[in-house]
């Protein structure tokens, strides 16, 4: 069996596990996670994510020639492995660093060699591959709603990043939505703060406590939401022409409570995209980026990926 080990870097935790890359699933036994602090030195960072890969290493039994696949937030130079983080709170300890020059020492097996992809995309590709869309012609969107708004548009397994069709490299956090920019909408702190406007109420638990209130201030703070996120996708998904929208990260895991608004909505306007939720956002970027280690799907990227 063909392995690789897929690495998903969030901005509090780093999990991994290895993915067969025949069956494009997790190998039981071996999903190992951990909980990082981004503020920490370069070291303890480095630390922490060889604690849980280790792990997921020694499972396999896997002594050298290993790849090892990052699905990685930006801003980070996906080719060369450098990152850039700088002024956005997190890993600054990292920036300028080309992790695959520096994290080698701390992985426990020999000739190991790495390779990186935008967790957005890497979620993209991931859940592409989960409910085989990569079989036939297909374009998919792929959203994150959670801590921030990632988003990726692909043609089967490729994430596109330009064209005619393709918002600017393929994202739609930075791109405008009423008095700001989306990431500032469809985000946990947009339902926080919102939440807090109407009922004069704490939250302290995120969009799942929300959820949970069921009040007249929970059920209003998410149909706002779902005009807000009707509105802002829908232009998107019509001028990519995309046939299938899948979404994922933690507000996602709430969809009971927008997503029938945002269908009806979407109904009247005579749109047929197929919506599938994926729950499991890390097992999906997981498995995405552990298809960078596919040859010929890495020749068609590796020119394309982004610098950001």
């Amino acid at each position: 069996m063909a392995l690789t080990i897929g690495v998903d870097v969030g901005g509090s935790h780093v999990s991994s596990a290895a993915v067969d890359n025949e069956s494009f699933k997790i190998v039981q036994g071996t999903y190992f996670s951990g909980l990082v602090d981004n503020k920490a030195p370069k070291e303890i960072i480095f630390l922490k994510w060889a604690e849980v890969i280790n792990k997921t290493i020694e499972k396999c039994g896997l002594n050298e020639n290993i790849e090892i696949a990052f699905s990685m937030p930006g801003p980070f130079e996906y080719e060369t492995g450098r990152a850039m983080f700088e002024g956005n709170d997190k890993f600054e300890a990292l920036y300028n660093v080309v992790i695959p020059n520096e994290f080698s020492k701390y992985i426990t097996s020999k000739n190991v060699k790495f390779r990186f992809l935008n967790d957005a995309s890497s979620f993209g590709i991931g859940s592409v591959l989960m409910n085989g869309l990569d079989k036939k012609e297909h374009k998919v969107a792929a959203i994150t709603l959670g801590t921030g708004f990632g988003a990726s548009f692909l043609d089967k397994t490729v994430p596109l990043t330009s064209g005619e069709n393709i918002p600017d490299n393929g994202c739609l956090w930075d791109k405008t939505f009423k008095e700001g920019i989306a990431d500032e909408y469809f985000s946990t702190r947009w339902f926080i703060k919102k939440y807090e406007e109407y009922s004069g109420k704490k939250i302290t638990d995120g969009v799942k406590e929300i959820a949970n209130k069921n009040d007249e201030f929970s059920k209003k703070v998410f149909e706002e939401f779902a005009f807000n996120l009707s509105d802002f996708l829908f232009p998107f998904l019509k001028t990519f022409e995309a046939d299938t929208l899948v979404l994922g990260g933690n507000i996602a895991k709430c969809y009971a409570q927008f997503l029938p608004k945002v269908t009806q909505i979407w109904k009247d306007k005579n749109s047929k995209i197929e919506i599938i939720i994926l729950e499991n956002t890390e097992e999906s970027s997981i498995i995405g980026a552990s298809y960078v280690f596919n040859e010929s799907f890495w020749e068609i990227i590796k020119e394309t990926l982004p610098s950001f």
